[in-house]
């Protein structure tokens, strides 16, 4: 008994039991910390989303290669991202065009490696935002050289013009007061750009457009049950996308979040009113790019707009998305998924949104400027550097699959597998 009892006293007396207790800016910054990694866990989770919409919308004789290239978008983009990226975007930025600092960051603060956590998965979605639109047709391999030109040099170049200098230094549109809280154009719309070029090398799929006629012939993705399960995932990783870019468990995620929820519902209800209005089917497809291009939208604002306007902003977008979607088919361009209506058209509306809708500054002229200059310099910047890219890679690697391999389905003859082994056995001819 006595031994216990001296146990006890030595446990409570002992050094351990008077250490100092955490500082209040060490619970402020461990409290951060969980929260941005969470955050960064629902950004990731938004990848599986990207996957399970854009394999819906496509054949099932290339389910398998449009989820390889989503999962090798975070495998590659996660590294180049470390080693280059992230040095780019962030780094000390003393000219206003680019970082020069914090390259394959491994001696650091704790809080830095959060950061390049976070940071790493918006790299991961402005990339996978051109697999869904190229899909069906793009060669794996040339795919993913692409992919990693984008990482390393068009997205966080334009990125550090507008979040750059963490560590000294500043963007030039920052400088100007360019608002995009959360990348409506900084993640969105240059992935959108990139995709547009893309698709416009690629060229659209066999049997897409009559050359003649201009007829558009639908080609219908195989499970529209996973575009609906990738839909409401990727508004479920939403929350941490903007609620995330606060980078602080600060208060203002709520109304952040909640302006998310009410773009998104209402993008949804701008969808289903412009294809009423335009006589046109209402589909689960059109519906869920609808939300999602109300989420592009608010990116921008989320922070800055009041909810009323909030949801204004994503009911536009949603009718955008439908709309622009018609328009490339008019266009004769193949987006196999809507990501350029989605993520471009939707994005750059929200841009402007963004600077429109300020809380207690509604209309600034001045406002509204700084923003069509940012829109049109992402356009200007991602487009043609990323249409060098793609032309370059067709004319090395090349950059299509032949007629032969688009018909049998990239399943097979890029991975030799298929994803629905049952239902291709009689169709798979090995060369």
């Amino acid at each position: 008994m006595k031994s216990t009892v001296w146990l006890l006293f030595g446990i409570a007396f002992s050094p351990m039991t008077w250490a100092a207790p955490p500082s209040v800016s060490e619970w402020v910054l461990s409290m951060n910390t969980v929260w941005l990694v969470m955050a960064s866990a629902l950004v990731f989770f938004m990848q599986a989303g990207f996957a399970l919409l854009e394999s819906g919308m496509s054949r099932s004789k290339n389910a398998v290669n449009v989820m390889m290239k989503n999962y090798m978008d975070v495998c590659l983009g996660s590294l180049l991202f470390w080693l280059v990226g992230y040095g780019l975007m962030f780094g000390e930025n003393l000219t206003g065009f680019m970082g020069t600092s914090h390259f394959a960051l491994s001696d650091a603060s704790d809080w830095d490696f959060t950061l390049l956590l976070f940071q790493t998965m918006f790299a991961a979605t402005a990339i996978t935002i051109c697999s869904g639109a190229m899909a069906e047709r793009t060669r794996y391999d040339a795919y993913l050289l692409a992919a990693a030109g984008i990482i390393v040099l068009i997205y966080p170049l334009f990125g550090s013009w507008v979040w750059g200098g963490l560590y000294g230094g500043s963007g030039w549109l920052a400088d100007l007061g360019f608002i995009d809280f959360a990348g409506s154009t900084v993640v969105h719309s240059i992935g959108a750009w990139c995709a547009l070029a893309g698709i416009m090398v690629l060229g659209p799929r066999s049997g897409r457009f009559d050359k003649r006629s201009g007829e558009v012939r639908a080609i219908p993705g195989h499970n529209l049950s996973l575009v609906a399960l990738g839909g409401f995932i990727l508004w479920l990783g939403w929350f941490g996308f903007n609620g995330g870019s606060t980078l602080a468990a600060g208060s203002d995620i709520g109304k952040i979040v909640l302006n998310t929820q009410l773009a998104a519902a209402a993008g949804a209800c701008g969808a289903l009113l412009f294809s009423r209005l335009t006589r046109q089917p209402v589909l689960l497809t059109a519906t869920v790019n609808g939300s999602l291009a109300g989420l592009v939208g608010i990116t921008a604002g989320c922070a800055v707009m009041a909810p009323e306007l909030a949801a204004f902003t994503g009911l536009i977008a949603g009718a955008i998305a439908v709309a622009g979607a018609r328009l490339l088919e008019r266009w004769q361009l193949d987006d196999v998924v809507g990501a350029i209506p989605v993520h471009g058209f939707a994005g750059a509306w929200g841009t402007l949104a963004a600077g429109m809708f300020v809380h207690g500054d509604l209309f600034n002229p001045t406002q509204i400027m700084v923003q069509l200059a940012g829109i049109g310099a992402a356009f200007l910047w991602a487009f043609p550097l990323s249409l060098l890219l793609f032309f370059a890679i067709d004319r090395t690697l090349g950059l299509r699959a032949s007629t032969q391999h688009e018909q049998q389905g990239l399943d097979f003859t890029e991975h030799d597998e298929v994803g629905y082994p049952e239902f291709h056995r009689h169709s798979i001819i090995r060369e």
